[in-house]
């Protein structure tokens, strides 16, 4: 179990702008000890101030530190596309620790010195990308000493694996990279438009996901683009979702099966608790879609055919009356 906690709590750990990038492996749980990663480019005064700000909660209880380094980088995210060098720095830091069964993936972003330095990736779309990852029932707390983006606070759990032993799957790694890669983008490229959120679209993801890991591994592409469609509809991002964000959509949700996730039996239930904690979080924007005015198209053609089965049943018990 300490293996599979170390690789969890280096979760957040990689580096500066494109000193980021994403992890993956069969579902990781984080054992009772949390796990504190700190990047190696800190100084000895940002380094306290690191662990003082993601060990707060814990009210001095114990937990174990781990440094990620610019060769960790390199060994584990420079097949997936980065061009990271061993001499690559590493600010960003991150804690892990188990949460109980069943509690799903909660992500922290924490201020450090009072100020949010992950200056891109949201909480959201980091706990899909750690569920692509295989992570499952952890509470990860995330900061950094300096600004950074935050495209790959995962990389770090990679490097925890390798240096206890255990095989990771670079193929899942690939696909969460371009996972976090590609919602944060999306985000950017709609942040400015009516009726758009980030909730939305993670909770469109998270939604995804559990329907693809309902029908399993032998899911067919036009299924995917299906469910993909569905998705859209029901968040309500019709309207600013274009054909070049759904397609990166699609081939992201592709790639995430072809990566085997699929695969780990505990996918359907995280992804599912993933949905609800996106709509709980969001409630303002979630609640507004079960109103009559607001609902998607498919539940008005499900009403409308309900509604005419309701009057032919009506008009026949009539007549035999």
């Amino acid at each position: 179990m300490k293996k599979l906690l170390t690789a969890l709590s280096a979760f957040i750990v990689s580096g500066i702008f494109s000193i980021f990038a994403l992890p993956n492996t069969q579902m990781v749980k984080a054992d009772d000890t949390p796990v504190v990663t700190l990047g190696t480019s800190l100084t000895s005064s940002q380094r306290q101030g690191t662990i003082n700000t993601l060990t707060a909660s814990l009210n001095s209880s114990n937990y174990q530190t781990i440094t990620i380094t610019g060769s960790d980088l390199v060994k584990y995210l420079n097949p997936s596309g980065a061009d990271f060098t061993n001499d690559s720095g590493v600010w960003s830091s991150a804690m892990i620790q188990k949460a109980s069964s069943g509690s799903g993936i909660n992500v922290h972003i924490l201020p450090y010195n009072g100020r949010n330095n992950i200056t891109t990736i949201t909480a959201n779309q980091y706990k899909n990308a750690a569920l692509t990852a295989g992570i499952s029932d952890a509470d990860i707390y995330v900061t950094s000493a300096t600004p950074i983006d935050g495209s790959g606070a995962l990389a770090g759990v990679y490097a925890a694996y390798a240096k206890n032993g255990d095989k990771l799957n670079q193929d899942q790694i690939n696909a969460a990279q371009n996972e976090m890669n590609t919602l944060s983008k999306i985000t950017q490229q709609n942040k400015d438009k009516n009726g758009y959120s980030d909730a939305q679209l993670n909770n469109a993801i998270a939604g995804a996901k559990s329907q693809m890991a309902k029908q399993g591994q032998n899911i067919s592409n036009s299924q995917i683009r299906d469910i993909v469609n569905n998705q859209i509809n029901i968040n309500h991002l019709g309207d600013t979702i274009n054909n070049n964000q759904k397609e990166q959509i699609i081939n992201l949700l592709i790639q995430i099966k072809d990566s085997g996730a699929l695969k780990d039996k505990n996918f359907q239930q995280q992804a599912s608790q993933l949905a609800d904690q996106i709509q709980a979080g969001a409630k303002n924007i979630f609640s507004k879609f079960n109103t009559p005015e607001t609902r998607n198209w498919f539940q008005k053609i499900v009403d409308s055919v309900v509604n005419w089965f309701k009057s032919l049943f009506s008009g026949i018990m009539i007549l035999n009356n």
